[in-house]
């Protein structure tokens, strides 16, 4: 249980390291040099977290499932994968390895003004450059909610079984899902890489955190649920069994003649 333990601490401060890490270089360092326009930022923040995400996935994954999100332990516990127990401690661990991440950042970048934390409204990237639109609690919610949601359903539907394309499947969701959501939210979808630098970074971004731990845990109960009674393999057994049953029920049965 150590190994797992070991597993989910490091592969979620390694997430937010290189993730968020990638965030805060090219908004600090690289668009106030260069320019870079918002679409070429975006694509490269979303591939940090894509490619960072499936690295951990192949190499920790046979250990802990490499959930390193307590959205995805949460899932997986609901699905009956892992115990209450395992994942309160898969989720602390998760939460500690965001905040060490966040930890080595503020090391690396000498501050802790920016550490690639979420945020809505002016924290938003969108207002920006698209003032009319307002990014309000309730839409960065739903936002949270749709992404998280599609993002563990990948999770829970590639790892039901030995799949050797299930990391490759995960980091590649993940990085669809920061394509969409950067400029709203700046794309959580998980509850430890939003908490670490939240926590460090202070001020609003604390203030606003609630809608990134919560909106998550929302996508990934919803998602558990959709696949568990839609797309489950258990599930579409039963309901084959029951159309079968009632196929036989409707034909006409046979009576046999008693001889003489």
């Amino acid at each position: 249980m150590i190994k797992k333990w070991i597993c989910e601490f490091v592969g979620t401060m390694l997430l937010v390291i290189f993730g968020c890490g990638t965030a805060v270089a090219i908004n600090t360092c690289f668009t106030n040099v260069l320019g870079l326009a918002l679409p070429f930022t975006v694509l490269v923040i979303a591939l940090a977290f894509g490619l960072v995400l499936t690295a951990i996935v192949y190499t920790m994954g046979k250990i802990s499932g490499a959930h390193v999100n307590p959205a995805v332990s949460i899932a997986c516990c609901i699905d009956g994968r892992i115990s209450v127990i395992e994942c309160i401690e898969y989720v602390v661990l998760q939460i500690l390895g965001g905040i060490a991440g966040a930890a080595v950042l503020m090391l690396i970048f000498g501050s802790a003004t920016n550490l690639g934390a979420n945020g809505y409204d002016t924290l938003s990237a969108i207002q920006t450059y698209a003032p009319t639109i307002k990014v309000t609690a309730q839409i960065a919610f739903l936002v949270e909610t749709i992404l998280t949601f599609i993002f563990v359903l990948v999770v829970l539907a590639t790892t039901k079984k030995e799949n050797p394309c299930a990391g490759l499947a995960i980091g590649l969701t993940l990085t669809l899902v920061h394509i969409f959501g950067i400029v709203f939210t700046g794309t959580s979808v998980n509850p430890a890489r939003s908490i670490g630098p939240a926590i460090l970074t202070g001020g609003e971004a604390v203030n606003q955190l609630w809608v990134f731990i919560l909106a998550p845990i929302v996508g990934a109960i919803l998602a558990a649920l959709f696949y568990k009674f839609v797309l489950s393999e258990t599930t579409t057994k039963r309901v084959v069994a029951a159309e079968v049953e009632e196929v036989e029920e409707t034909k006409p049965r046979r009576t046999t003649k008693k001889s003489k």
